[in-house]
C-alpha cells in the first residue's frame, strides 16, 4: 500500500513479475553498464490501472522532489528521472519497478477488507525487496498476524 487516505487508496502489486522480464525501451537505448545484468531488474505488473505508467518502489535513502515517502524505509517515485538514475547506477540501493497500479475509491478498500477480499500485513522491507517473488505470498502469509 503506497497511499491510503480519505481520498482513496493506491497500491503496487509486488508479487507479479512481468512475463517477459524486459526493460522498457528507453532503458535499452541507454549505454549504462547496469543494463548488462538484467537479473538486477525487478519489473512487475503493478496493477490494472494505467499499465503504461512506471512506478519505482525503492529504499527511502533515495529522494526526488516528487518522491512519496511511505514508511521511512520504503518510498515511491513515479518519475522517469528515478528510472534513469537506476539505469546509470545513481538510483536507490534497493528498488522494484512496476507498471500500473491498483486503486480504490474512498471507502472501497475498507469494504473489500471487511468482506475478506484482502489480507493486511505490517510493512516489511525484506518482503518488498528481498523475498523471492515465487515464494512471496507464502512468506507473507507465514508472518502475517491479524487483520486490522
Amino acid at each position: 500500500m503506497v497511499k491510503h487516505d480519505r481520498d482513496g487508496a493506491l497500491g503496487i502489486i509486488i508479487n507479479r513479475p512481468a512475463s517477459n522480464g524486459r526493460c522498457p525501451t528507453f532503458w535499452k537505448r541507454s549505454a549504462s553498464p547496469i543494463l548488462a545484468s538484467p537479473a538486477r531488474w525487478r519489473i512487475h505488473a503493478g496493477g490494472p490501472v494505467e499499465p503504461s505508467i512506471g512506478f519505482v518502489l525503492h529504499s527511502a535513502e533515495y529522494k526526488l522532489d516528487a518522491t512519496l515517502e511511505i514508511d521511512g524505509r520504503v518510498a515511491m517515485s513515479a518519475n522517469r528521472k528515478a528510472m534513469r538514475d537506476i539505469a546509470y547506477g545513481r538510483g536507490p540501493k534497493k528498488f522494484l519497478i512496476a507498471f500500473g497500479y491498483a486503486g480504490w475509491a474512498p471507502g472501497q478498500l475498507e469494504g473489500e477488507i471487511a468482506n475478506g477480499g484482502w489480507y493486511t500485513h505490517a510493512s516489511d522491507v525484506h518482503l518488498v525487496f528481498d523475498s523471492p517473488r515465487d515464494t512471496l505470498w507464502r512468506d507473507t502469509m507465514a508472518t502475517r498476524t491479524r487483520d486490522l
